[in-house]
């Protein structure tokens, strides 16, 4: 029937590979976020076609090695189903203030099943204290120059107490299965929305570092360059959740926080935005958002 999905069309995704597949999502967001919010020049990045759309990746010798190692021990980390955050901190370098805090937290579907290491020790649960891992500072450099040894100052583990995962959807039953179409048009709906976020977020002032941090099991493999750091909060931050997509392994949604600067400005600057990537709303709709208090929720645009 006409109204039946085309089973032929739906390919469900192995373990491994819906593993890889988030993976790779978090490489593109971590180059895709750097890009869109300015942290490095514009001249910096190349254009490559991903996901259907023309994504912008770094070019950047020191970059591109800082984010491939954060993403070696990544991959390990998500096909032994050990992450169940990633978050990317953009921090002043002046002021050493966190002003932007992209979150993506991920739901393992059936993880009680697959939870237990191979001693037969059942993982931490999500109630459980969650250990976090975080990717050390990586210091853009002046214009000028490139500091010799600020690559890589290390990488960081701390055992969180106080942060709640509350925060994050309960895991839930796998959807129903998606064809590999419907996946990548998800994904692309998260990227549409990182793009457009430069309508809503303040401008970056100054230059600005990131950190990559993960957060992960307890029973997680740690290397040994991974040290301590903190959970770098954005204090009184307003947050916008955005779109999320899902396999029938995980599901990934998104969270950005951010430095408020006045909530007549963001609520502008999110109707600019929904205008422009909503789907199946209106604009005529948009004057419901004009009471909206941060934080903002646009996965119902």
């Amino acid at each position: 029937m006409a109204t039946q999905k085309d089973k032929s069309k739906v390919h469900k995704l192995s373990l491994k590979g819906s593993s890889k597949l988030v993976a790779e999502f978090f490489e593109y967001s971590i180059h895709s976020i750097l890009f869109q919010r300015g942290v490095y020049p514009a001249d910096d990045f190349t254009a490559v076609k991903k996901y259907g759309l023309n994504m912008l990746v770094s070019s950047d010798d020191q970059v591109k090695a800082y984010i491939k190692k954060i993403m070696s021990q990544l991959n390990k980390w998500m096909i032994g189903g050990k992450i169940s955050k990633l978050v990317i901190v953009i921090t002043n370098k002046e002021s050493g203030e966190h002003v932007e805090r992209w979150q993506f937290d991920v739901q393992i579907f059936n993880k009680e099943k697959s939870s237990r290491n191979r001693s037969g020790h059942k993982a931490p649960s999500d109630n459980e204290n969650t250990p976090m891992y975080v990717c050390s500072d990586y210091i853009p450099p002046p214009l000028e120059c490139i500091p010799h040894d600020s690559l890589f100052q290390g990488l960081a583990y701390l055992k969180i107490s106080k942060f709640s995962t509350s925060e994050s959807p309960t895991p839930t039953t796998p959807p129903p299965e998606k064809s590999e179409k419907e996946i990548q048009e998800e994904i692309q709906a998260i990227f549409r929305q990182i793009t457009a976020s430069v309508t809503f977020l303040p401008v970056l002032d100054g230059n600005c570092t990131f950190n990559v941090l993960v957060y992960a099991d307890a029973d997680s493999e740690v290397p040994m360059e991974w040290g301590d750091s903190d959970a770098k909060e954005i204090k009184n931050g307003e947050k916008v959740q955005l779109r999320s997509f899902s396999t029938s392994n995980h599901r990934v949604d998104t969270l950005v926080s951010y430095r408020g600067e006045g909530e007549k400005a963001t609520l502008s600057g999110l109707a600019g935005y929904i205008g422009v990537y909503s789907s199946g709303q209106s604009t005529a709709e948009l004057g419901a958002f004009g009471t909206v208090k941060p934080s903002y929720d646009v996965n119902d645009m």
